[in-house]
């Protein structure tokens, strides 16, 4: 099963990628931009999701994306690392974020 350490390792293997802990967790950070934090609990991580695309991707998947309360005005949803299918959709979730986040020029240049 997929955990946070498999978060830590794929965010970091993205190109100008830096980790840094704020709010007590983990947070991953181009260009000095965050683009995935892992919560407390190890159990999810938060990427960037534009409002419109995230409406569709809970109603989906309400099993595996979510938002919290706090969270509803954001332009950010949640994933179950229990109920993803594998390491690859977890890599194509991060990219996503990491490519929504990055410099423009960093972003087009990433061969994933």
């Amino acid at each position: 099963m997929l955990d946070a350490d498999d978060v830590r390792r794929i965010a970091l293997s993205l190109p100008r990628t830096v980790e840094r802990e704020l709010w007590n967790i983990p947070t991953f950070h181009v260009a000095g931009r965050m683009f995935v934090t892992v919560p407390d609990d190890g159990t999810s991580f938060a990427v960037r999701c534009p409002k419109l695309e995230r409406t569709e991707l809970i109603a989906a998947e309400p099993d595996k994306f979510w938002v919290p309360a706090h969270e509803a005005n954001s332009s950010w949803v949640r994933a179950r690392l229990g109920a993803l299918e594998d390491e690859q959709e977890l890599y194509d979730i991060l990219v996503d974020s990491w490519k929504q986040t990055a410099p423009t020029d960093l972003a087009e240049s990433f061969d994933n």
